[in-house]
């Protein structure tokens, strides 16, 4: 991803170019998508919280310092807006006695187990970089550079997150 460029466009849209936020959500929503997904483990709510961050993240573009880790600074949102629907959703008492009947959509395949499995047994920066790297098709210097972390980091993570989901699988009987 073009570091220098995503930055241009935030600066264009904190001046008024709203056009400049196609570019930007193209170029983030994904790592934002997978943090959230990982912390309310549910498809829809994932999305509409997705939708929320950036709208949080809208008004208070001002306080983002420019040049800094902006993914990280939006996932950072994403993930206070996850935790906090998690918190409101423990207190809730549901009445819906089938409530994972509507919980990925029409259907489970639409979120495959293996998806969910990775989200059940694997750390949440495992969970994210595995789903950057290997659902999203970001190179590992791209996923380095968004999580501000060492591309070393990045491959070692990737690689023992696959280690774990492929024992995981093997040891349950689906590979």
């Amino acid at each position: 991803m073009n570091e220098e460029k995503l930055e241009r466009k935030i600066a264009e849209l904190k001046e008024g170019n709203t056009r400049a936020f196609d570019y930007i959500y193209e170029k983030t929503n994904r790592s934002v998508y997978f943090a959230v997904l990982y912390i309310v483990r549910d498809k829809m709510y994932a999305e509409d919280i997705l939708q929320e961050t950036y709208v949080r993240a809208i008004r208070a573009l001002d306080s983002y310092a420019a040049g800094t880790n902006f993914i990280g600074w939006l996932t950072v949102i994403g993930k206070n807006l996850a935790r906090n629907h998690v918190k409101r959703a423990r207190r809730e008492v549901s009445t819906d006695f089938e409530a994972d009947a509507y919980k990925y959509g029409a259907s489970e395949t639409e979120l495959p187990y293996i998806f969910d499995t990775a989200a059940k047994i694997l750390a949440e920066d495992e969970y994210e970089i595995l789903m950057l790297c290997q659902v999203s098709g970001y190179k590992r210097r791209e996923v380095a550079q968004m999580l501000g972390i060492p591309i070393g980091t990045v491959t070692w993570k990737n690689n023992e997150a696959l280690k774990k989901l492929k024992a995981f699988l093997q040891k349950e009987g689906g590979v």
